[in-house]
């Protein structure tokens, strides 16, 4: 795929473009206006990340893969799966296919400014998730 999207949907989550070598290219955190992701903010993001000379399709938007946990509230889960589908129309309306997988480990120690804050778990979850994706399945 020309473009690998890695996306931590939750609202201290956030997204993280590799190109097709797995270099890490851009991050960004998820756009949230009062409580909840911003369609059309993230809309912007992800649009302005699509190159317009690149053949259809345009990549891999690969999210994390969540579930529900028990202690959890009815309210926060509501909220959080209403975040999830934003995302995910986002994503899939942006052209790009969709793929579920777990987070992994930190590889990117040259880019420890994207994520030395402690409220960036978003952004290194983001970046983990996309070079999963191009390390085990784009090269197939």
């Amino acid at each position: 795929p020309s473009m690998i999207v890695g996306c931590d949907p939750g609202k201290s989550g956030a997204l993280a473009r590799l190109d097709h070598a797995g270099r890490l290219v851009d991050v960004a955190d998820m756009p949230v206006v009062g409580t909840i992701i911003s369609a059309h903010l993230l809309d912007e993001i992800v649009h302005n990340w699509i190159d317009p000379l690149a053949d259809a399709p345009y990549g891999t938007a690969v999210i994390e893969d969540v579930h529900a946990r028990p202690g959890q509230g009815v309210s926060s889960m509501f909220s959080f799966g209403r975040s999830l589908g934003v995302a995910e129309g986002v994503l899939a309306g942006n052209g790009l296919s969709l793929r579920y997988v777990s987070p992994a480990i930190e590889l990117w120690p040259d880019h420890r400014k994207a994520f030395e804050r402690v409220k960036d778990d978003g952004r290194a979850e983001a970046a983990l998730l996309a070079w999963w994706w191009w390390k085990h399945e784009a090269g197939r």
